[in-house]
């Protein structure tokens, strides 16, 4: 029997991959028990309510695994992102304007484009993305102010999303 303690490197990063194309397989095929039991319009409804809670326990756990600290700012979220689930599977990058204001683009999608693969519509998660990135922003920072600049049923452009991040350093 494998031990994860006697993983190499690169077995441990491999491993990495693997937990969260398995996290991401789950939440996709919970979704479509959802839709299938109860309806694209009441999956979506619970899948927000599932992101709401699911994206301040991450924003949480990642800030004491990784010592970011509540209040930290903008910095502070820009390196929470590198930590979540998603970073292991999808590309995705940071660009700052100014002090007060990052940007956030998913680069490439897993989710949409395994949707695209298989000849389907985007997924319209833009909803469901408002909510899971302003709470894991506000849960890093509560003065963090979170706006979608794209996302689906948006059409796709040079990134399947992207966000706009904002905080007044004014009073800082």
């Amino acid at each position: 029997m494998n031990s994860i303690e006697k993983l190499s490197r690169e077995e441990l990063l491999k491993l990495v991959s693997v937990y969260a194309k398995n996290w991401l397989a789950h939440d996709g095929s919970w979704f479509l028990a959802a839709e299938e039991t109860l309806g694209m319009e009441a999956a979506i409804a619970l899948d927000t309510k599932s992101w709401e809670r699911f994206a301040a326990a991450e924003a949480k756990r990642i800030m004491k695994e990784f010592n970011i600290p509540q209040g930290s700012g903008l910095k502070g979220l820009e390196r929470a992102f590198g930590f979540r689930m998603y970073a292991a599977i999808n590309k995705q990058e940071t660009e700052w304007l100014d002090k007060s204001i990052l940007l956030f683009r998913m680069v490439e999608c897993r989710v949409q484009s395994t949707r695209v693969s298989k000849g389907l519509a985007p997924f319209p998660c833009k909803s469901v993305g408002i909510v899971e990135f302003t709470h894991f922003a506000r849960t890093v920072d509560p003065r963090i102010k979170t706006e979608c600049l794209s996302c689906p049923p948006d059409p796709v452009k040079a990134s399947y999303c992207s966000w706009k991040f904002t905080i007044d350093t004014s009073a800082a």
